[in-house]
């Protein structure tokens, strides 16, 4: 670009933003980070980032981080991670304090990180505060776009699910598909959205880069990994113990874990958008 801009990316130092940051940075973006600590090691691990010391429940904090800044990307913790702490409540005051100290800042654009698989009766608390920012956003007549990442790729690896250990478990019944994002595509995908406002302004885009049901899922990796593997659905013990994964569950049997997405568009904003495979032999 002709004359770098000034991006604001929150949640810099976790998954989705530090992917976002790099990616802009890579474009050729000024890019600035809110961060709690800039002298954790994962702020100092952002090169090329300007880290400004606050948190994101500050209202003048963000103030201050907006000034000057053509756009923001807008990610909270999520309230469906338990190592987060934050509730379903929280989350959702969060994602619309970003949204309005946007507005009162003039930024010209908005990405808003929300979910996949969104509507306003999923049965999900995680999902549904997320459609009640973007349902804010919407209200707010901001200049915005909204992203609705699948699943993280990475996320599959978590040690609870199993995969890594050859017995891969999760929400869908056998032959139920699960949509599936590269979290670096995410980065890749939302810098291609601030490249180009009058494509994108206005529009709510699925970040979706591959789809495969639980048994593919468990072959890919293990004939990538040199295991057997094999999967099934989460044992009815495991869901009586967890509610959200009773939910995620009866959600998936209501359709969900599928969108309208639509991915030879998103190749066109990245051609090389990893399927699953793929992004197996990048983590090998």
């Amino acid at each position: 670009m002709a004359e770098a801009r000034t991006i604001l990316v929150l949640g810099a130092t976790g998954q989705q933003g530090g992917a976002t940051a790099r990616a802009l940075v890579r474009d050729g973006w000024r890019v600035r980070a809110l961060v709690r600590d800039p002298a954790s090691p994962r702020a100092r691990a952002l090169e090329g980032v300007e880290l400004v010391a606050g948190d994101m429940g500050d209202a003048g904090a963000l103030t201050a981080a907006m000034a000057g800044a053509y756009g923001v990307f807008s990610v909270q913790p999520s309230s469906g991670q338990p190592q987060y702490g934050v509730t379903d409540q929280e989350e959702e005051r969060l994602g619309i304090a970003v949204a309005d100290a946007a507005g009162r800042a003039g930024v010209a654009h908005l990405v808003y990180s929300s979910v996949a698989w969104l509507g306003p009766d999923t049965g999900v608390g995680h999902f549904e505060s997320k459609w009640r920012i973007e349902e804010h956003i919407r209200r707010s007549r901001l200049p915005a776009t909204i992203v609705r990442p699948a699943a993280f790729m990475e996320l599959l690896l978590e040690p609870h699910l199993g995969l890594t250990q050859g017995h891969f478990h999760f929400c869908m019944r056998p032959e139920q598909p699960l949509q599936l994002i590269a979290v670096a595509d995410i980065g890749r995908l939302v810098a291609r959205v601030f490249a180009d406002p009058a494509r994108h302004l206005g529009q709510t885009l699925e970040l979706v880069g591959d789809e495969l049901t639980g048994p593919a899922i468990a072959s890919l990796f293990g004939r990538a990994r040199g295991i057997e593997a094999s999967y099934a659905r989460f044992p009815a013990e495991v869901l009586a113990a967890n509610d959200m994964m009773r939910r995620l569950t009866d959600f998936t049997d209501r359709g969900g874990m599928t969108s309208g997405a639509d991915v030879a568009a998103l190749r066109q904003l990245v051609p090389d958008l990893l399927t699953f495979e793929a992004w197996l032999r990048q983590t090998a």
